[in-house]
């Protein structure tokens, strides 16, 4: 669980991101202008922006309930859907989204989940999620050399670099899980030159988290061997739960009232600017995410690209935080109110287990 601090500093480094973000996307702007344009954006495209968002964060929970049901964890729709919620809405405020996952676990605990099995669950859809991203991304550069060159010349450094990043992260996650003996001896060997040049010290605890840590990699290595389909229906439904979100940028291209660009294109480009971020220590990529939309929609959007900025950053970005967030306050709330409730028949009744079921009396 996260202490009060980190949370304040999280918040803290998510607002000076966004303050320093609001400055170098709308200096020297024509403010009026844009606000012009944004106002007679059709509301009929823009609405359907937001349920694709919702869709997205739904198209996680989907893949919580359906693993869990592997598991034979049978859980409600709508726990799942707050599961999802609170991932969301802390990878949103952290740097890297590193910050989603332990809060899931958290959450899954109160729900009697084992932490073993909510974290090969969570590890399964994080690899899978990625590697959605890494195949989208090769397919790009191996099949899409004209889109490369008509949209990307001004940005290939930065989307090459973030593919190779998300590349090398998905490698590595796949070594651990699937060669947990040979991870585990070449991070061993790195921790003992690191202590042994003195840049980190030498802390018993640390092997043993280490140790914790693969022991996570072999399970979630066997739970892949022994539900091949189950993987490959996850991969299917992170494929069209990521077009979801990229969609939300053609939605704001078709309240623009804009034509002559393809659904696709649209789609690519968005991919592309999650793909060049994704892995960069930035709290929601804000400010590379900006800069990159700013350069590849020029030729999209035109004189409209700052207002198409505003509103698919605030559909797909924006309106995500802010649906997470009231989830996660709903989920804080329910299981605040529930574990009141259950103490409350414990302190009465007694004999009362904690997920709840009364055991009967011998």
């Amino acid at each position: 669980m996260w202490t009060k601090k980190k949370l304040v500093w999280n918040v803290i480094l998510l607002l000076a991101v966004f303050g320093l973000t609001l400055y170098g996307v709308f200096h020297g702007e024509d403010l009026g202008a844009m606000m012009d344009a944004i106002g007679k954006a059709d509301i009929r495209y823009l609405v359907p922006g937001v349920a694709l968002v919702i869709c997205f964060i739904w198209g996680e929970s989907v893949i919580i309930w359906y693993m869990m049901r592997s598991f034979k964890i049978h859980l409600k729709k709508r726990a799942c859907f707050l599961f999802s919620s609170v991932g969301f809405f802390f990878s949103c405020i952290t740097p890297s989204a590193t910050g989603g996952q332990p809060m899931q676990i958290y959450y899954m605990k109160k729900e009697n989940i084992p932490i073993p099995v909510s974290t090969v669950v969570l590890m399964v859809v994080t690899i899978t999620y990625k590697l959605v991203l890494v195949v989208a991304g090769l397919g790009i550069l191996i099949f899409g050399r004209g889109f490369l060159h008509r949209y990307l010349e001004g940005i290939l450094p930065v989307y090459y670099l973030g593919l190779a990043l998300n590349v090398f992260c998905v490698s590595f996650m796949t070594v651990l899980v699937f060669h947990p003996l040979l991870a585990e001896r070449i991070l061993v060997i790195g921790m003992e030159w690191l202590e042994r040049f003195r840049l980190m010290k030498k802390k018993e605890s640390r092997r043993e988290r280490l140790g914790r840590a693969m022991e996570t990699y072999r399970e979630t290595a066997a739970y892949l061997k022994d539900h091949g389909r189950v993987i490959v229906n996850v991969i299917l439904i992170t494929f069209v739960q990521r077009i979801l979100l990229f969609s939300v940028t053609w939605m704001v291209y078709l309240a623009l009232g804009m034509s002559g660009t393809s659904a696709l294109d649209v789609i690519l480009l968005q991919a592309v600017i999650s793909i060049s971020v994704d892995m960069l220590p930035l709290p929601g990529g804000m400010g590379i995410s900006e800069s990159l939309f700013l350069r590849i929609f020029g030729i999209v959007f035109g004189g409209l690209t700052l207002p198409a900025l505003v509103l698919s950053r605030g559909l797909g970005y924006y309106s995500q935080l802010v649906i997470s967030a009231v989830f996660t306050v709903v989920a804080q709330i329910y299981y605040t109110l529930r574990s009141g409730r259950y103490s409350g028949t414990i302190s009465e009744g007694g004999g009362e287990t904690e997920g709840g079921q009364k055991q009967s009396e011998t």
